[in-house]
Formats: C-alpha cells, structure tokens, sequence
C-alpha cells in the first residue's frame, strides 16, 4: 500500500529526536521498515557514538538482477522538537515556532519510507540498502561509526539543499583548529604592564586574517572565543574554536597553514605562548558527471519533464564518509528551506516530487546497463 508522503512526514515530526536521543525514532522506523518488506538490524555503533541507538541499516529485496544502491538520511536534528505540532498553510508545512520543523532529515526519511511503500512487481528495481544515522547534525559521528558492511557500490543521500531535481555532487573537507594562546595574568589596574593579555594577543592575530568567503571554494571561521578571569585581571589564556573548508586540498592546507603561522607570529611578537590542534572532520567528493549516479538521475528528470542541475555544496554530509568509505554517493535536494531555524518549511508538492524522482531513479537504474 502506497503511504501519503505529507502524513509520513507529520508522524515523523511529531517524534522527538534531537542528536544522541534518536531512539524513539528508531524504533518507529524498524517497524515501518519491516511493513515494506525490509530486512532491519540496528549497527553495534551506539557504545561509541553515546546515542541510545545505533545506525539502522535494511535491506529490501529487487526484482531485478541488479547491483544493490543505497539510500540514506540521518534521523537526527539539530534541536529537540517535544511538543512542537506542525501547521500547514497554503500547501507549506511550518513549525509552530516554537522550534524547528525537523524538516532536516525527515523530509528525507519520509521519501525513503514513501519510495519503498510504492515498490511492487509492476516497478522494476534492484536492492536497496537503507541507512538512517545517528548524530549527523553534530560532526557525521553515525556514520564514521557506522559498523556494517553495504554491498552497494553507490547511492543516494536525501539530504541536500535545493529544490527537487538538484543533485549535490561536490562538497569540501573540513578542517578543524582549536587554538589557545597564553600570556601572563596580572592586576588590571595595579600593574597592567606586568601582564601579557591573551586576549588581545589573540585579536590582533585574527586582525591580520582574511576570513568567511575566501573564494568560490574555500571559507574560514572564527566561530568561538573564551578567555579571561575577571574584569579586573590581565587575561593569561584564551581558547578559540575555528575552521578551514575547502573542495580544493591546496587551498585547505595553505589557508590552515596561514591561520596557524598568524597566530605562531603575533605570539611570539607579544610574548605570549601559543599552541593548537587540528582534525580532519572529513574529507572533501567530487563525483564526475558521467557516474551512473548522475546519469540515471539526468534521465530520470527528462522522463518526468523535472529541471535537473549539478551544485557543489559548502556544508558537510553523511555523503562525505560514504564517499570516503569507498559508497560513491551524491545527495538529493528535497526542497525544504530556512534549515535549522524555527522559521524552517517543507512544501507538500516538493514532498510528492522528491518521491517521484526517487521511484524514477531507480527505475532508471533497473532498465540501464551498470
């Protein structure tokens, strides 16, 4: 029985499931998964991810001698949604603005769910492996934990950005950088000279800095800063949280490499000490337009007369560890807007679109020859 795509979504936002706490989603969605038909496990994940769940990870069987695909969404969101009931006005659902919607993911795992209830004997397809992850919204933390082994050589993640028909197949890698420079406590009014204050050793560092847009591929940011005792003391330790993006790998590692020297400099001229640690929170995909991925999805735009366009993107996705993991994967926008913010939206006909290009995928991958 094919499930109304606009209810799913609505059942989905009325179950809470901010990072670390996606169980009660979980669990709803083994037993949807298991009504289509599916083969559902939860991954061993959550005694490293501190969720109280793991990934879920299913499999539906093709009818079809097809390679397996994937398809994947995160269950998380970036806030708790308890209490909140959604409003629909003109044909757009909104939260009731007390928090977010939780259209970032459930729009994705409502087209999921929506895509699998259609599949019958009349619908020609392959097998499909599901993946719904933990703790995305927080640094892709599911998936780097993902403890399971997909046949799938590649995939689809429903978690782009742009209306129905984009098809995200660029994305950056991300570095990470916590920095602390360290000078000398001393008494504000009594003997400021004494003092060496960290904070403002740490300013005129980020003063010589160029930072936000770089250029068409590379950003950085300051994004966090806390330092000093009290109003009345020579701040002698500040910590700032910062990060470098780029699709470019020499520009990463140049604009990292210019961040850290700035600040090893302006320490040294000031007499304060400064030292930091940087991550590779993940690293950076490009998919070639001629990938199966892309060319099915192409086709399948032209079969249901849908305007299909390829973008890079500035943010992170679980795409990027499934990239990184060997899955070639591209990410699908879904339509819905303002992510993230209590003013965020889905548009119902984008609901329905988003499935109907999916289903047309995937049959397209059925009929080719890959």
């Amino acid at each position: 029985m094919v499930i109304n795509i606009c209810e799913e979504f609505l059942k989905l936002t009325s179950i809470n499931s901010p990072s670390l706490k996606e169980g009660q989603l979980a669990s709803y969605l083994k037993a949807r998964l298991k009504e289509f038909g599916a083969q559902v496990r939860e991954d061993n994940s959550a005694r490293l991810t501190g969720s109280d769940t793991g990934n879920i990870i299913a499999v539906y069987p093709g009818n079809r001698e097809k390679p397996a695909i994937l398809l994947s969404a995160h269950m998380d969101t970036v806030q708790a949604t308890e209490g909140m009931i959604p409003q629909i006005k003109d044909g757009i659902i909104y939260s009731d603005g007390r928090t977010i919607l939780g259209a970032d993911d459930k729009v994705g795992i409502a087209i999921i769910l929506a895509v699998l209830s259609s599949l019958d004997d009349t619908v020609p397809h392959g097998p499909i492996e599901i993946l719904f992850s933990v703790q995305e919204e927080i640094g892709l933390i599911g998936v780097k934990n993902l403890d399971y082994e997909f046949k799938a050589k590649y995939g689809y993640v429903l978690d782009g950005d742009g209306p129905v028909g984009t098809i995200v197949n660029a994305s950056p890698s991300h570095i990470t950088l916590d920095l602390i420079v360290e000078g000398k406590a001393a008494h504000a009014g009594l003997v400021p000279e004494l003092g060496i204050n960290a904070i403002v050793v740490a300013a005129k560092a980020i003063a010589g800095i160029t930072s936000g847009r770089l250029d068409d591929e590379t950003t950085s940011n300051f994004g966090i800063i806390n330092g000093g005792k009290g109003r009345n003391i020579v701040a002698d330790r500040v910590e700032i949280k910062a990060e470098v993006r780029s699709r470019n790998k020499e520009k990463l590692e140049k604009e990292t490499e210019n961040i850290v020297n700035q600040f090893i400099e302006t320490a040294k001229n000031n007499g304060a000490e400064f030292k930091f640690d940087r991550n590779l929170a993940y690293e950076a995909f490009f998919i070639d337009p001629k990938h199966p991925a892309i060319t099915h999805s192409i086709k399948a735009g032209e079969k249901l007369g849908l305007k299909v366009y390829l973008k890079a993107t500035g943010g992170g996705l679980d795409a990027n560890i499934l990239n990184a993991k060997g899955i070639t994967c591209v990410a699908l926008g879904l339509g819905n807007e303002n992510p993230h913010a209590n003013e965020e939206y889905a548009i119902i006909s984008e609901l329905e679109r988003g499935r109907q290009f999916l289903l047309e995928i995937i049959k397209q991958i059925a009929q080719g020859d890959d």
